[in-house]
């Protein structure tokens, strides 16, 4: 059985009329898996109300308390733009706070299963910085689950495969030697960082920044010589992968060349790092492409589960 952590409320989170960051994201891939054959292989779990367990000592850690105020407040008022890209409304505040629970209960079913768990939450998260939001990311959800392992597990691994640079996750990270941090994103594109010669303060960020019109092959030789050796020298108890499915060649953010099948490799890359997995996600915005995307992700890891 694969943990899947999700709530409807996820979709409380609105962003307006054409914003690419909207709830269909998650309903489709939600369709998509209800659909598939081996649906019951799946254990849909709601995540850890907010009520039951405050996620915000934990966001704190990494947010200056001040922008978690100041989001709270603008969400209260109603909401609107935080930055041209990034809208809150009125329930963002709330739902950004059960996303991170949804991450944090991810970790702990991956822990004690020592297996994968699959995280569909939003508003995304990697590039959140300390003191403000930014690329439709509100809360550093990928970074505050790598820093809560840590009090399950020596060491934690992050790949971002999104087509777009986790600055905000490599931001929140690289001073801390427990944890790496491993990038694969369009080179040039949206935040402008990610450059291959940033390696953080203990030489724990990898970054492959990938040429426009990159494929599976691109990717599978990136992977093969690049992303296992670092990952793998890690050694780390926990892999948690910053799911974003904008390199498909069908999205409209992005000029990448992956198609919905080949997210499955890049899944089963992963399985070689460790079987403890978080996929949690991110980007990728044509509804067709990110739901069966999500589903050949969820294929390998019960093909992994089943063999």
């Amino acid at each position: 059985m694969l943990p899947i952590l999700y709530s409807e409320k996820f979709l409380e989170h609105q962003t307006g009329q054409g914003h690419p960051e909207r709830p269909q994201r998650l309903s489709a891939i939600v369709k998509a898996l209800h659909l598939a054959p081996w649906v019951d292989q799946l254990q849909w779990q709601l995540p850890t109300p907010v009520a039951q367990r405050n996620p915000l000592p934990m966001i704190e850690q990494l947010h200056d308390r001040s922008y978690v105020e100041r989001l709270y407040q603008f969400a209260a008022a109603g909401g609107g733009f935080l930055d041209p890209d990034t809208v809150v409304s009125a329930q963002s505040y709330e739902v950004a706070l059960l996303a991170v629970n949804a991450w944090l209960d991810g970790v702990d079913r991956a822990v004690a299963d020592s297996g994968p768990a699959l995280v569909l939450a939003r508003p995304p998260g990697h590039h959140a910085l300390r003191d403000r939001a930014m690329g439709f990311c509100l809360l550093s959800n990928a970074a505050i689950a790598a820093h809560y392992a840590l009090g399950q597990v020596e060491r934690v691994a992050i790949l971002d495969w999104d087509v777009h640079h986790g600055n905000g996750t490599q931001a929140l990270v690289e001073t801390h030697p427990q944890i790496c941090y491993c990038s694969l994103h369009q080179a040039s594109g949206y935040p402008g960082t990610g450059l291959a010669q940033e390696q953080g303060q203990h030489h724990n960020v990898l970054n492959l920044p990938l040429p426009g019109g990159s494929t599976l092959a691109e990717y599978e030789q990136a992977f093969t010589t690049q992303v296992l050796p670092f990952l793998q020298a890690h050694r780390p108890d926990l892999l948690i992968v910053s799911a974003g499915y904008d390199a498909n060649a069908t999205d409209p953010l992005a000029d990448m060349a992956l198609l919905p099948p080949d997210f499955g490799v890049l899944t089963r890359f992963c399985l070689q790092v460790t079987p403890r997995m978080v996929l949690g996600l991110e980007g990728g915005y044509h509804l067709q492409a990110l739901a069966q995307s999500v589903v050949a992700t969820v294929a390998a890891c019960l093909t992994f589960e089943g063999g």
